[in-house]
């Protein structure tokens, strides 16, 4: 077992993120293959449209942000869940006025940038 705080956030150096995006591993890569991270956006930040040759989820832990797809748009907010399959072109990211955190879980996969 190991138990840690989430109070070791990163700036992110990465073509598929814009504005400050700060990225925390809790999980670098499980015995699965799987990812989990804490990713928490200033204002406004957030990531290009991509897609993930796994699935996703995110689940919401802060401030209110946006996640969209090529036909829908969705408003997220603490205690919210998002699932996304595999393939699936989406981005997401704060609104413009907000602060925004999720914990990303991804199953083992590529990202590509998809702008």
């Amino acid at each position: 077992m190991k138990v840690m705080k989430t109070d070791n956030l990163q700036v992110v150096a990465d073509s598929l993120f814009f504005g400050k995006v700060e990225r925390q591993g809790v999980l670098p890569k499980g015995a699965a293959g799987m990812v989990v991270a804490l990713v928490r956006f200033a204002p406004g930040a957030g990531t290009k449209m991509h897609t993930h040759t796994g699935e996703q989820v995110l689940v919401i832990t802060e401030g209110e942000g946006v996640v969209a797809t090529e036909t829908e748009r969705h408003t997220v907010r603490p205690g919210m869940v998002v699932h996304i399959p595999k393939n699936e072109r989406h981005c997401h990211g704060a609104a413009k006025d907000s602060p925004f955190a999720h914990f990303s879980i991804q199953t083992p996969g590529e990202t590509k940038i998809t702008e």
